[in-house]
This record gives C-alpha cells, structure tokens and sequence, in this order.
C-alpha cells in the first residue's frame, strides 16, 4: 500500500529563525562596527559615482518608462532620478557594483556585502519621505547603519561555511537573503514576516555563476547584485501586502532549497549573528581588482619601481624566461585565466592581466579594463610569461578565521640569469589589520568621487556630514539622500 504525503505544515526552518530572531531582536552594541559601517557608507556611494562615468552602467539606468514620476519616490544618488524604491534599488545596486570597487567578504564563498546598500537606501529613502509626509518620524541614517550591520552580518556568516559556488550558484543569492530580511524590517514587517519573506528568497531559483566565468564572462555581474537586492525589495513589499511564506523552504524533502539545489546538505555556521562581518570587512581601496588579486596587484605596483624599466617594450619582456605568481586556491579557482580576455568584465576577473598592468604601470584604475587599454600588446606578452601556484600557507590562511589574508607574490626570472625579488604581500591595504593605514585613503578616494558629481561646497558638505558619526546617525535618511542627489 502506499503511503499518504502528510499535508501538515511544518514550523519554519530553523536557519530562517535565526535570521529573523536576528533581524528584529538583535542590538547591536559595537562601536567600531558603526565607525566601520559609516566609512562602508562612503566608500560604497563613491564607487557608484565613479559608475556614473560608464555609458554601459547609465544605459540601465534611471525609469523604465520615460517620464514615469513616483510621488515619495525613491532619489537615486548622483542623479536625477526619482523612481519606486524597487526600481531604485536596482539604479543604486548596479552603480554600486559595476566597477568591481566596493567592499568584499572572503571565505567559503565570496562576495560584497555593501552591495545590499542598494534595497536598504531605496527602502529607507522612500519610508522616510512617506512617513514625513503622513505627519510621522522620518527614518534617521542610524537605522540605514544599522541595516547595513546585519546585511553584513548575515550574507557574511552564512558564507563562512557554505560555499555556493562550488553548486554553481552565484553569490548574489546571499545578498537576496541579506536584503531581504532588513528590507522587511525596515517596512515595518514582524519577525513573522521577515520568515515569510526570507523563504520566498531561498524559494526563487538563483543566479547561476556561469557569467563570472570563462567562458562566458560578460557584464551581467555587474548588476546582478542591482538584481537580487531589488528582488528583494519587491519580495518584501509583496509579503507586507499578507502575501504567505514557504516554513520549510530549505529543509523540504525533493523538492526544498538542500535537495534542489545543494546537493542535500544543510547549510553549516561558524559563528552566530553580530557584528563581526562588518568589522572584519574587506575594503577595496587602491584600485578596483577582484579581491584575490588585491596583494597581487599591490606586488605588482612594487616590482615596476624595482624592474619597471626592463618591461616597458616587446623586446624587453622577450628577455623574460617566466614571471610566478604564488597564490592560494580560491585565486586559482576563480581568476586564474589563459587566452583572450573580450570585455573589461574578463578582464578585472583575470589575476595575470589585472598583474601585467601593474607590472607595466605601476598603477590600476578602472580605465585598464576597457578595450582601449587592453589593445596594448605588451600586455598579453607579459601574461603569457606568468604561471601561477598555489602556497598551501597561503591557503590556510586565506581560511583562518583569525588571519583571513588574501597573499600573493610575484617575482620574475630573466632569461640571462637574474631575477626580481619575490615580493610578497599577504593583507591588502583595505583589510582590518591596515585600517590604520587604508581609512585615510578611503577618504580620499571618495573626495575624488564625490568630485566627478557635484560642486566644491556640495562636496564639503558631503564630506563633513559623513566624516561625523553621530551628526549622521542623526541625520533623516531623505535629507541626506537629497544631498547627494542632482
């Protein structure tokens, strides 16, 4: 005889729980999680400035019906776009990404957390501005902090242990999760509806990696995260219209998120939620590179003051028998690439291209990854000559989770016999160990970006108002979203 399917509803998953227990009763109490979050806030803004400069970004810009006005609507941020905090999310989400710059989260799986800014600020902008105009509080820039810790927090610890990539899932369903779960809050949803929301997240099928990798590289990974904190905006706005959640999306025999598409396993924790992602976080300072080529491209920088001059034409690096670059597994795994690089997304996802040109340059800016650039030949010569290996040092500790370094080193052999020095560096300057060091050029690079969009006072304001802790936290979220907008 056959069994009957039992039809009774379970309680909702645990790891679901946690987060919504998370979300709406966690307090966060670290004040170097807030300093660390308000500098994330500017660092993340002036990367999306910088986007602004790429007609390849602005083209997926703005309404999508011309005209399209949203009275309370979400302002995009260096522009002039005012739209529904779902579509909003996605302009601020993809400007944030697009150049590969903002910050970066490294462990079983990757990724960047401040991509969820993108629902966060869309979502907080528009409830500010609706709440003022009913007669109510608007929300304050705490609150956008706040939201910022514990997207941080849960994208980051649920990547500890659980690597997504290696189902070939892109990481992007973590700041779907993340997004989702503060973005219901800040709605106004219950504990209740973050677990409804937060099923439907895991519920949706997920991006899948193929576009960050050869052979299908393209730009789709530079607004694939504008997607999922959008699609997280819209998932919570629907769950707050009493649309019904999913308990045992994870945990469902055949047909829930393990069995489907995690090949059975539960999902497994280092840690529990806090604070520690935010204050561990990964900032891109120097130059926008994939984070595992940070301290590559920065032993790049070193060995062109050292031999510069004996790359700078064909002949010379003909005079090259071979340049190693010693790395640890995940670099091997996600960007270490041979052949044509076809776009600057190939190109900023490639550790010897992202190596020649600092070897060639002393430098690294956005600008390299175009095709103009790239055209140089020497480029490629020098790429050929490169072989990369893996340390397992450098691997331990890339997993320590008291060391969390990303090491690389470089040196290169000359065919008459000599060689560089084998320039190593294992924390790049945007990791906590440095922060001593990188806050000052944090701040810098976003004078630089706040100066690509706005007038000097406009830019002193700005700067001021994100340079002081708590006259920001103070500060209603649509008064300061109304600063940065044109």
């Amino acid at each position: 005889m056959s069994a009957h399917i039992s039809n009774v509803r379970p309680d909702p998953d645990q790891v679901i729980v946690d987060i919504a227990n998370y979300v709406a009763d966690f307090e966060i109490d670290s004040a170097e999680a807030y300093d660390t979050a308000r500098n994330c806030l500017m660092d993340t803004l002036g990367c999306g400035f910088e986007a602004l400069d790429y007609p390849a970004c602005t083209k997926l810009l703005g309404p999508v019906i011309a005209g399209t006005v949203v009275p309370n609507g979400a302002k995009v941020p260096g522009t002039a776009y005012q739209l529904d905090p779902i579509l909003a999310a996605f302009n601020i989400g993809a400007m944030i990404r697009w150049l590969d710059f903002n910050d970066t989260w490294l462990a079983a799986e990757w990724g960047h957390p401040s991509d969820n800014l993108g629902g966060i600020l869309a979502s907080a902008d528009y409830i500010s501005r609706k709440n003022v105009a009913e007669g109510k509080a608007a929300l304050t820039m705490k609150d956008v902090l706040t939201a910022m810790i514990k997207a941080h927090e849960i994208q980051g610890v649920l990547a500890l242990e659980n690597s997504f990539n290696r189902v070939g899932l892109d990481h992007v369903i973590l700041v779907k999760i993340a997004s989702t779960a503060v973005v219901t809050r800040l709605l106004g949803g219950n504990k209740q509806d973050i677990i409804n929301a937060v099923s439907n997240a895991f519920v949706d099928g997920q991006s899948l990696r193929t576009y960050r990798h050869s052979p299908n590289t393209g730009s789709r990974k530079s607004w694939a995260a504008g997607d999922a904190t959008s699609r997280a905006v819209r998932l919570a706005w629907m769950t707050l219209q009493g649309e019904m959640g999913y308990p045992s999306a994870l945990t469902a025999k055949t047909w829930g998120f393990y069995d489907v598409l995690f090949k059975g396993n539960a999902f497994k924790f280092q840690r529990p939620y806090g604070s520690y992602v935010m204050e561990q976080v990964l900032f891109k300072i120097s130059f926008p590179a994939e984070f595992h080529a940070q301290t590559a491209v920065e032993s790049a920088f070193q060995l062109n003051h050292e031999v510069g001059h004996r790359l700078q034409s064909l002949n010379d690096i003909a005079n090259i028998d071979k340049i190693v670059i010693t790395t640890h597994e995940s670099a091997i795994r996600i960007i270490d690439k041979s052949g044509p690089m076809n776009n600057p997304a190939d190109r900023d996802h490639c550790l010897q291209y992202m190596a020649a040109v600092g070897l060639l340059k002393g430098s690294l800016t956005a600008l390299d990854y175009e095709d103009a650039a790239a055209a140089d030949p020497r480029i490629d010569a020098l790429r050929d000559k490169m072989h990369c290996v893996e340390k397992a040092e450098y691997t331990r500790d890339y997993l320590d989770p008291e060391k969390r370094s990303i090491a690389n080193a470089i040196q290169i052999f000359f065919k008459d016999g000599s060689q560089s020095s084998n320039i190593a560096v294992e924390y790049p300057i945007g990791h906590r160990r440095r922060r001593e060091q990188g806050i000052p050029e944090l701040v810098k690079k976003f004078k630089v970006n706040l100066a690509r969009r706005f007038n000097a006072e406009k830019q002193a304001e700005i700067l001021n108002l994100c340079q002081d802790q708590q006259q920001l936290e103070n500060t209603p979220v649509h008064q300061f979203v109304d600063m940065l907008a044109l």
